[in-house]
């Protein structure tokens, strides 16, 4: 009778301990996946500023000729598919500038903001 009662506490206290350690597992699995999903994010950002930066440098900055309307087009939605509005207000700088030297300027400045977003993520 009394063997009875120790071995239904012990399974009792088994199973609390295998429960203890799987609850802590699960919190461990939690905290790796949403880190997994950051990185995911970064990686998806980089390769989407990485490849408006191979448009903007191929087809504008390469570019002897104007701009057509297509490449812009694409350009400006390459732009704002990124959803930054940091890169969005100097891609509308550099889009609204009057002169040339103030169109390099901020060239410069676009590429020096997509260069340390990459280096952030």
């Amino acid at each position: 009778m009394i063997y009875r009662k120790i071995f239904k506490l012990a399974s009792v206290l088994v199973l609390l301990g295998a429960l203890a350690l799987l609850a802590y597992q699960c919190v461990n699995l939690w905290r790796e996946a949403a880190g997994c999903r950051q990185a995911q994010t970064a990686a998806t950002m980089n390769k989407n500023v990485v490849g408006f930066m191979q448009i903007f440098i191929k087809q504008v900055l390469k570019n002897d000729k104007g701009v057509d309307f297509e490449t812009r087009l694409k350009l400006e939605t390459a732009v704002r598919d990124l959803k930054d509005e940091q890169i969005l207000a100097s891609w509308q700088k550099f889009t609204d500038s009057k002169t040339e030297a103030e169109a390099q300027s901020n060239v410069k400045d676009l590429l020096e903001i997509l260069a340390d977003k990459i280096k952030q993520n």
